[in-house]
């Protein structure tokens, strides 16, 4: 019977079954993981060992055809029983044994082999009798199973596969699947690579598979949406790619990124056509497990969609602040920063190179590189090294090569490599002048301040400053002083030698002429320079507290006083000269109406001296004071007081910034820090010494009315109790050089011309603007590839001298991706000072030519190689503090360029797209732009609802010129 089927021998068949011989075959091999083994019925197999051993092929015990009927519990479903028993109920032999014994014996008809693989546990390897019985259902209707068998080795998109059969999705429709917990919860299943066992499913478990919108969304992403906003987004029909991102508070930062990446056609194609699933890395340590790559995407199809005017980009927001903290909040933050994270997250969340290698960094190591075969062999391999541990679709179309030269300046060791790079910053020409205005004040009281526009060098002195006012106004630069006003205080009185970065453009700077020169030697100088102040007496306040009833007004004054005129009653006059232009100097008829009580106190305040006493009992104390000390002066029979003059008053008061000023003082600063107790000796009045000057005053028969007080002050203003004018004539600086005009309410309304005194000309300099000629965007590369000198923060370690060198660097252009992104470095940052600038950098729309940059020698002439189209312009306006992001970008699918500003869309034309605003440019390579056909006349016929649609084109583009122009100017404060 055997050998008419044309078997093997009996004695072969069960050398090959049982393994006997070479070789791992047969029964008794070990196991492997994912090996796949079938079960055999026991009973048959016993059956078939008596067979073969029986020697006699024609023997009755032949076993028929293979019969694993006992093993399933019907027919129909052929599920396996519970709990068989292997070695009792069944056997399990390899695939290789199972299809011998079917190609010998053949096996009962419509019965299937049961299949099982080998999975590899934590501890053995074992063959899985018993599969994963999972629920599978669908997110619209999760209460429809149907039940399928999975092995522990099969991977999740096996499951995804079924799940789409069962339920006949089309091959178009994107699904992904979650996992429902036992507590209710339900989890992504990202990783579709990743085994059943390894995602720890089991028996019994419900499997959701949700299908996208035709909107582009997730119905799981937005259960917060009412049905009929859904229904109206699903019915809306726009151009895809014409939708705007809702700012959710200073993000228009990332709106601004996000459209300029939707706008490159190889990257959303990518995305759309669901080439990045098969692609996504979970077990990259750089990466994000992939969930940038799968928040980018939904972002995308939402885009794309054609079914939005705008979406909320809250859980793209959400994503990066996880996974970068610095976007955290609702902060601003630059759009090339937040560029530069996305790119490098997509790369490794779609990062090809599962384990990456370790490459060590080579140079040219000696070899000639002025041969070009050997310089394309070391360029060659340093791609191919990238390459090893980087490669993705991101620097598929966005990396490019450099060529980097570091010369050592004592050795001459020059240093070739070759780096990738995904963005050119390319610097601005940065002018070396600066405009500042300032306020010149003269000592001519007759003029106003002027106000004008300085042009200096940006390294430069406060000197410099000055020598560029003197030729405005014929003043010496010598007899000018340099202050910043701040909160009517002086901030800060610069000194010559002191830099212009010091100085911000918001600072308010006044420059005093003065008599004396801040160069001058202040022992031997023949005046003094003063600060002064002017303060008001708060109405209903206690005059005794000097700083609670006081408030600051108006601009201080540098005033120069002759060493000879060192007293209240000069200082005071010459005050009134100063002020005159905005002083009114009270008339007889008001003197003579003064009260009695007004004059009595005038009286008092001429007889009495510093030490209290009143002129008769001054007399007896000085006869008493002659007779016991030698030293006693003489009182002056003039009505002037003489004075003398501590040699350190001219340095405190010349020169020298506010004492116990850190910071800016705050218009209200605390009374507890500056005021002092009554009782404190500095606070209470000084009794006249031996070496003071004394003097018999006669009480003039007519005194002319006090307009205001003087008062020794702190930098800050403030006073406390030190001497003042009505304390005497004596005048010293040997701690505080400032003073201060205390006003009271009514003397400063009625005298006190407030308008006059904030009043100021504009001198014809004003007119004048720096003109800030535009540069081409070929002079920016030029620039980033000239040499320069490592900076000494950054120094290069030179192999032959064995130490750090500031060596010469100079980058080329070696080879350039599909897409260049070029940054343009508007924000300049140095040690003392920031600016951002707005120079118009002239970029070409089409055309902008490489070919004389691109050093690497070239084997193809064809010149479209080496030119590029811009297709996408991030904008910033405003300043370094504020300011607000939009994008032009040019629409991949009719070529059309729009204007992006948050949620906002329109059309623009292709001479509204140059601005000084033009921050970050991408470009594409001609050879790889898709031109759009044309539509045809039926098509443009056709009714349309997108949200620009062909008619409306051209309104669009009319009322963009007006509304971009209103965009420069708008205010950037807050403006998100």
């Amino acid at each position: 019977m055997a050998a008419e089927r044309g078997l093997p021998g009996l004695e072969a068949q069960r050398r090959q079954v049982e393994g006997e011989g070479p070789g791992e075959r047969g029964l008794e091999r070990p196991l492997r993981a994912g090996e796949k083994w079938y079960l055999l019925e026991n009973h048959w197999y016993k059956q078939w060992k008596a067979y073969v051993e029986s020697g006699d092929q024609n023997s009755s015990s032949f076993p028929g055809r293979i019969n694993n009927a006992e093993l399933f519990e019907d027919l129909e479903s052929y599920r396996l029983k519970d709990r068989l028993v292997e070695h009792e109920e069944y056997v399990l032999v390899p695939e290789e044994v199972w299809n011998m014994l079917v190609s010998w014996y053949g096996i009962e008809h419509d019965q299937p082999a049961i299949e099982r693989k080998v999975v590899d546990l934590p501890s053995m390897q074992k063959v899985e009798v018993y599969l994963v019985e999972l629920y599978l259902c669908q997110h619209n209707d999760m209460d429809s199973f149907v039940m399928a068998q999975f092995s522990r080795m099969d991977i999740i998109d096996t499951v995804l596969k079924e799940a789409r059969h069962q339920f006949c999705v089309p091959a178009e429709d994107e699904t992904r699947l979650w996992v429902k917990n036992a507590d209710g919860s339900c989890e992504r299943l990202r990783n579709l690579q990743m085994t059943v066992l390894d995602a720890c499913l089991s028996s019994g478990q419900v499997v959701i598979m949700e299908t996208r919108s035709k909107d582009g969304t997730w119905p799981s992403s937005r259960p917060h949406i009412m049905k009929n906003s859904i229904d109206e987004e699903e019915l809306y029909r726009g151009q895809p790619g014409v939708c705007g991102l809702t700012n959710l508070g200073n993000t228009c930062f990332m709106n601004s990124a996000l459209q300029c990446l939707s706008n490159v056609p190889p990257l959303t194609e990518y995305f759309l056509n669901n080439r990045y699933l098969d692609e996504l890395n979970f077990s990259n340590p750089l990466g994000m497990k992939g969930e940038i790559a799968e928040a980018y995407a939904d972002l995308i199809k939402q885009q794309w969609s054609g079914h939005h005017r705008s979406i909320v980009p809250r859980m793209f927001k959400t994503k990066v602040g996880h996974f970068a903290s610095q976007f955290l909040g609702y902060q601003q933050h630059d759009s090339q920063e937040l560029l530069s994270f996305l790119l490098d997250g997509l790369h490794e969340d779609l990062n090809r190179v599962k384990n990456k290698e370790y490459i060590e960094l080579k140079d040219a190591a000696g070899r000639p590189d002025e041969v070009n075969y050997v310089c394309m062999e070391v360029a060659e391999e340093a791609w191919r090294n990238h390459k090893r541990r980087n490669n993705s679709i991101i620097v598929d179309i966005f990396h490019g090569l450099f060529k980097s030269t570091l010369v050592c300046p004592e050795c001459g060791k020059v240093s070739v490599t070759f780096d990738p790079f995904c963005y050119l910053s390319a610097p601005l020409p940065v002018s070396k002048d600066r405009v500042m205005e300032v306020f010149f004040v003269s000592m001519d009281p007759s003029k106003k301040p002027e106000q004008h526009r300085l042009i200096v060098p940006k390294a430069g002195k406060v000197l410099d400053l000055c020598c560029a006012l003197s030729k405005h106004t014929e003043v010496p630069a010598e007899r000018m002083m340099v202050a910043d006003v701040f909160s009517h205080r002086f901030y800060k009185i610069y000194q010559m030698e002191e830099s212009l970065s010091c100085i911000l453009d918001r600072d308010d700077i006044f420059i005093y002429e003065v008599s004396v020169s801040p160069l001058e030697d202040p022992a031997t100088a023949d005046a003094v320079v003063l600060p002064v102040y002017l303060r008001e007496h708060a109405q209903g306040r206690d005059y005794s507290d000097t700083y609670y009833g006081v408030v600051l007004f108006g601009h201080p004054l540098l005033i120069s006083v002759p060493r000879d005129q060192l007293s209240w009653d000069a200082i005071y006059q010459l005050l009134l000269h100063q002020l005159s232009r905005y002083i009114t100097q009270p008339d007889s008829e008001e003197e003579e109406n003064q009260s009695e009580e007004e004059k009595e106190e005038e009286e008092d305040l001429y007889n009495k001296r510093p030490n209290g006493l009143s002129e008769g009992e001054e007399e007896e104390e000085e006869e008493e004071e002659e007779e016991e000390e030698e030293t006693t002066v003489e009182s002056s029979t003039s009505q002037e007081p003489s004075l003398e003059v501590e040699e350190n008053a001219l340095d405190a008061s010349v020169g020298e910034e506010g004492a116990g000023v850190e910071g800016r003082p705050s218009p209200n600063p605390s009374p507890h820090r500056h005021s002092q107790s009554p009782q404190t000796p500095s606070s209470s009045p000084s009794p006249p010494t031996a070496n003071q000057a004394k003097r018999k005053c006669r009480l003039p028969q007519k005194r002319q009315k006090l307009l205001f007080t003087l008062h020794h002050v702190n930098s800050n203003g403030t006073s406390d109790r030190m001497a003042s004018q009505d304390e005497g004539s004596t005048l010293s600086f040997n701690s505080q050089p400032y003073l201060a005009m205390d006003w009271d309410s009514e003397m400063k309304k009625r005298y006190y011309n407030e308008a006059e005194a904030e009043g100021y000309v504009k001198h014809d300099c004003m007119g004048y603007m720096l003109k800030k000629n535009p540069v081409r965007l070929q002079e920016c590369i030029e620039l980033f590839t000239t040499v320069e000198t490592l900076e000494e923060e950054n120094p290069w370690y030179c192999p032959t001298c064995k130490k750090h060198q500031l060596a010469t660097k100079k980058l080329d252009l070696w080879s350039l991706p599909e897409i260049l992104i070029i940054h343009l470095k508007r924000f300049s940052y140095t040690k003392f000072s920031r600016e951002k600038l707005d120079t118009l950098v002239e970029f070409p729309i089409q055309g902008l030519d490489f070919s004389d940059f691109i050093i690497k020698p070239r084997k193809d002439n064809d010149p479209s190689l080496y030119k590029y189209d811009l297709i996408a312009v991030s904008n910033h306006y405003g300043g370094l503090r504020d300011g607000h992001y939009t994008t032009f970008a040019r629409n991949k699918d009719s070529g059309t360029w729009f204007y992006f500003d948050d949620s906002s869309v329109s059309a623009v034309s292709k001479s509204q797209i140059e601005s000084k605003a033009a921050y970050v440019l991408f470009y594409q390579r001609q050879d790889k732009i898709h031109h759009p056909v044309p539509p045809t006349a039926a098509a443009a016929a056709a009714p349309t609802s997108t949200a620009i649609g062909q008619d409306s084109q051209e309104d669009y583009g009319a009322c963009c010129d007006s509304h971009l122009s209103e965009q420069a100017s708008r205010d950037f404060m807050d403006v998100d």
